[in-house]
């Protein structure tokens, strides 16, 4: 961030999960104008400490009053405590940036990834959201077809990796694999079957379409972020045995004809997207190599001869970095640098998202 920016009071929602001390961790790194780091948790995890860069925090219970003198609020701490304290975070003040499928959907919140559709952060009112995990990889080069070829359809397969369940799914994971290595049977308490050495095509609940709620963000946030209400789009989620990372195959219907090569480009393009594309040489992107990264990884760009315009490709994107956390935080510089922190989240306090509670 650029150094004129003054100090900001800044509060992480849900500081001691994995999404949260990510964003802790990329705010550090990242440089933001931090002056107060406020780390809030639930009443069960507050008075526990956390550290940031450096210090040790402790952490206190997300109240609406802890957010008091709050200028950007982060939140990734379930759609249940978004839905009640994000309103009231905003009517005190604080820009709001939340990580839960609470507030996506809403016709004037602003679902933005960074570099894709930056701009509709100008008309929030005091909260935006961040889209799902696996929708966020995807939007960098979607948008780059977009504005390239232009998009009919869109069917995607995703490979989730268990951290985005959360902690206890990657200590089951881990325990799956001691158990199996020691010959003892694997027990399963997160998901409905073990995971480990496995591929359960369940995230989240099902819907009546068939659909699970996983899938069906894929669809309706893909539309709201592209300005592509009519765009087609199907999706099959799918957990796998993987501690960080997403990984996604991908087939799309352009508008007009284009060629590996020339989506390619349109790919390198996009900032934030890396190339990685020779299959002679066994390069293609892959999570073990996409954790720890905050990048898009594209490959396997090829022809798909089974529809007319038809392109496939491979992308893969750490889901806790890019997917949840660094987005986060690239929003609010996007607010800061646009100076659409102070005066977006000020009028919380006279109307709009702010006063729903």
């Amino acid at each position: 961030m650029s150094p004129e920016h003054r100090p900001l009071t800044v509060a992480v929602v849900g500081a001691t999960g994995v999404v949260g001390r990510t964003m802790i961790q990329v705010l550090s790194e990242r440089h933001f104008p931090v002056g107060e780091l406020r780390l809030l948790a639930s009443g069960r995890s507050a008075g526990s400490t956390v550290s940031a860069d450096g210090r040790t925090l402790t952490v206190g219970e997300a109240t609406p009053e802890a957010f008091e003198g709050v200028d950007v609020a982060l939140f990734s701490a379930g759609g249940d405590v978004s839905r009640q304290l994000a309103p009231e975070a905003a009517a005190r003040g604080a820009t709001v940036i939340d990580n839960s499928n609470a507030w996506r959907m809403e016709p004037n919140v602003p679902l933005i990834v960074s570099q894709v559709n930056p701009e509709d952060g100008e008309w929030h009112e005091g909260i935006v959201a961040n889209p799902n995990c696996s929708t966020m990889q995807l939007m960098p080069v979607l948008m780059a077809l977009r504005d390239t070829a232009g998009l009919e359809r869109i069917v995607v397969d995703t490979y989730q990796s268990v951290s985005g369940t959360g902690a206890e799914a990657l200590a089951e994971l881990e325990g799956q694999i001691r158990a199996h290595v020691a010959g003892e049977a694997k027990s399963a308490s997160v998901y409905p079957h073990a995971i480990a050495f496995n591929a359960l095509p369940e995230i989240d609940t099902f819907l009546e379409n068939g659909y699970t709620r996983e899938e069906w963000k894929v669809v309706t946030e893909s539309r709201k972020i592209l300005h592509l209400p009519d765009l087609r789009v199907s999706c099959t989620a799918v957990r796998v045995p993987v501690f960080v990372s997403h990984s996604e195959a991908v087939h799309v219907e352009t508008t007009r004809s284009i060629t590996p090569d020339e989506a390619r480009m349109a790919f390198a393009a996009v900032p934030g997207v890396v190339v990685m594309d020779d299959p002679s040489q066994h390069l293609y992107p892959i999570a073990t190599q996409a954790a720890g990264k905050d990048e898009v990884f594209v490959g396997r760009v090829r022809t798909d001869p089974s529809v007319e315009r038809g392109l496939a490709f491979w992308v893969v994107s750490d889901n806790l970095r890019k997917g949840a956390a660094t987005n986060a935080v690239e929003i609010a510089e996007v607010l800061l640098e646009r100076g659409w922190v102070k005066a977006r989240s000020r009028r919380g306090l006279t109307g709009g998202v702010g006063e729903t509670s």
